[in-house]
């Protein structure tokens, strides 16, 4: 290491710049971790016998929905008495039909609340003032995103905001996680060039961190322990994320006029799909989403969710109440939580803050994975998180609601197996009444044979009930939007959108037994202690390639050839009664292919409102994506840096310390990456010896950075 000492001495000498502050100054905000085994003490808020009422109606009809689907089932299957397979069968059935149940009947909360007068509680249906007394800052978290997107996203919203007239009260933040160096100096150009363009010098501001403790949560709480105090507000978006300046300025009114909420939770909706599949999602998004989002509002009134992005918190209850511990043991299910934005709302309720949604406010919008295989990828990720909750369900002081929804992010994902289960039995329980043969006369005394069978016809009208149980909503959803003729002309009217719905519904149906395995296959692993790591997400190319895409779902196939052929070998019936699943695991590799593609032709018929009149705050982010996108790409960070000195003046501004060690920072990285650096003889033979981690921490590092620099001009 002593070869490399001479370069401190150079790295000294770099004049320092004088760059407009990447950073305002820090305003900390203690953010103490909370104690699941504690319950802090806490004003509660006033009940209503309206809410305990929607709750009795959503919970106890699930409940009832159930007992006599449950009752019906048992018949089925009770003819001669039930064996161990029936029994659970049966036990099945229950859990996965209270599932939907309750579905269900959330559904139709939705319904009495769309047909009913708007409850505004916020009064955020006023009409909003232009100038607020309280600062909020819109936080953008970012991980190796694409720089164009989230920057075009970000000024369309900042430009939408500001033609609100009350601009001053906001200031926005780029929170970078970013451990790939090309990316991350992408990102500092394109923060120089956001400020340039809108001149929000002043209110435009970018930190990365070299080290992502924690992850999002981490980052967002780093964020409110340093500058937190200087805001009242922070609205947290997400790398894909847009909203109006009307969205924004209501929801930060409404936080001004009523202390004591907590979260403002807006419904973002899905835009931009490309690909069929995108599509697909974005559809059942637009027209079935607020049906269940209105639903959830209606019962949980206070006492609602969070959904990670598009909405607005009170940074003093964040900072009181959602300080995230560790929980104990080994990942998978030890170690900072995953999906932890149920956990902060749960939090923050218990801490007597408000929680809310309002599903009906438009001008909040996201975007959706582009292909099945890259909703597995997020779903594994997910799954992990939300199995993590079981470990906080037992927290002291959580409102009974906040227990729920962390019970339902466990439920979204258990179902999957216990579906894969429930088939499993079923198929060996006809297996067993075809070849198995039966023991007419046991040897405990009986009256009468025991005879082994199920009642057909009702387990026919059993399916019957139960597919309208599941599919309803979804019809109710598209009746009440018929009389809404704006939202009716955007979906391109009645008849094409009760085509889009049927076209939605049957490839659905095809995916869902894919979905099922992946699902299933991701809680095993996690069951089995294997950590699903943090990758980032594909926003745009839904392309997937041929060969890795059919050895990638031949299990999946496979599965399903055993599956028809064991139904077949029984009776053709089973068969045919099995098809929808069969059908949808053989046709895996190719119904993944197919939807991945862009330009489909029933693309027409999964129009939305947004696509066919969009905003002007997504027409103009669009634009700017393609602006961006089309003008810089993502180039190799040392020869970008010694090509624009002034980019290279505000990377070292931006550095901690200017890049200089700190006493007692040992990071192996930068220490490595300084010893690699002095031995490379020029700067190919350099970037080949780094690896990602050290390159970025060479980037960060006085030293290392000359270093390259200098075999970058020679």
């Amino acid at each position: 290491m002593d070869g490399v000492a001479p370069l401190a001495a150079r790295a000294a000498e770099v004049e320092r710049p004088s760059f407009p502050p990447a950073l305002p100054a820090e305003a900390p905000l203690a953010m103490p971790v909370q104690s699941l085994r504690e319950a802090p003490a806490a004003e509660r808020l006033p009940g209503r016998a309206r809410l305990l009422a929607r709750r009795i109606f959503v919970i106890g009809g699930a409940g009832l929905l159930t007992l006599f689907a449950a009752h019906e089932m048992f018949l089925v299957l009770n003819v001669g008495g039930l064996t161990l397979l029936e029994d659970v069968v049966l036990a099945l059935f229950v859990v996965l039909f209270a599932w939907i149940g309750f579905s269900f009947t959330n559904a139709l909360g939705g319904a009495v609340a769309m047909i009913g007068r708007r409850e505004d509680p916020l009064g955020i249906g006023a009409e909003p003032p232009t100038a607020l007394t309280q600062r909020t800052a819109i936080l953008m978290p970012t991980y190796n995103e694409a720089p164009a997107r989230i920057f075009a996203g970000l000024q369309a919203t900042y430009e939408s905001v500001e033609a609100t007239g009350a601009i001053e009260a906001f200031d926005f933040f780029i929170l970078s996680d970013t451990t790939d160096a090309d990316t991350w100096i992408a990102e500092e150009a394109e923060f120089l060039a956001l400020r340039a363009r809108t001149g929000g010098q002043e209110r435009i501001f970018y930190r990365r961190r070299p080290r992502n403790i924690d992850r999002k949560a981490g980052n967002i709480g780093e964020w409110v322990t340093r500058f937190g105090g200087a805001y009242e507000n922070m609205l947290v978006l997400d790398a894909d994320s847009v909203m109006t300046g009307d969205c924004v300025l209501r929801i930060a009114a409404a936080m001004e006029r009523h202390p004591r909420v907590g979260l403002i939770q807006t419904l973002p909706v899905i835009v931009g799909g490309r690909t069929l599949f995108s599509r697909m999602q974005q559809f059942a998004g637009r027209l079935y989403g607020p049906l269940i989002a209105q639903g959830l509002a209606w019962w949980h009134g206070p006492d609602s969710n969070y959904w990670g992005h598009n909405a607005i918190i009170r940074t003093r209850a964040f900072a009181g109440c959602a300080g995230l511990p560790h929980l104990s043991g080994r990942k998978p299910f030890g170690g900072h939580i995953l999906s932890h934005d149920f956990v902060e709302a749960a939090l923050i309720r218990r801490g007597g803050w408000a929680v809310h949604m309002v599903p009906w406010l438009e001008g909040s919008y996201e975007e959706g994975p582009p292909s099945l295989t890259d909703l597995a990828v997020r779903d594994r990720r997910w799954c992990q998180g939300n199995l993590q909750h079981a470990a906080v369900l037992p927290s002291r002081g959580l409102h009974p609601v906040s227990r729920l929804h962390l019970l339902t992010g466990i439920g979204s994902y258990i179902t999957a197996p216990l579906w894969l289960i429930m088939l499993i039995a079923g198929l060996l329980t006809a297996l067993q009444a075809r070849f198995v043969p039966p023991d007419y006369f046991p040897s405990e005394f009986s009256l009468f044979p025991s005879w082994p069978a199920q009642d057909p016809v009702r387990a026919a009208w059993v399916f019957v009930g139960t597919m309208s149980v599941l599919l309803l909503p979804k019809f109710i959803a598209h009746a009440l939007m018929l009389p809404r003729g704006a939202l009716r002309r955007g979906f391109g009217g009645g008849s094409r959108a009760f085509l889009g719905l049927i076209v939605e519904t049957l490839i659905a149906g095809l995916a869902a037994p894919v979905t099922m395995v992946a699902q299933s296959a991701a809680v095993a692993t996690i069951l089995a202690g294997r950590d699903g790591g943090w990758q980032p997400q594909r926003r745009d190319d839904g392309s997937v390639p041929l060969w890795a895409t059919v050895r990638h779902y031949m299990p999946h196939t496979l599965f399903g050839v055993l599956l028809g052929g064991a139904a077949i070998a029984i009776s053709l019936p089973l068969f045919f009664w099995m098809l929808p699943v069969v059908l949808g695991l053989v046709l895996a590799a190719p119904l993944v292919l197919w939807t991945s593609r862009a330009r489909h032709a029933l693309a027409g018929l999964l129009r939305t409102p947004e696509e066919a009149s969009p905003p002007p705050v997504l027409a103009r982010a669009l634009s700017l994506t393609r602006e961006i996108g089309g003008r810089n790409g993502t180039d190799e960070a040392v020869e970008r840096l010694q090509a624009d000195p002034a980019l290279l003046d505000a990377h070292r501004a931006m550095l901690p310390d200017y890049g200089e060690r700190m006493p007692g920072d040992y990071a192996p990285e930068r220490l490595v990456a300084r010893a690699k650096a002095h031995d490379a003889p020029d700067l190919a033979a350099a970037l080949a010896l780094l690896t990602p981690r050290e390159k970025s921490a060479a980037l960060g590092d006085g030293e290392a950075l000359e270093r390259l620099l200098a075999l970058a001009a020679r």
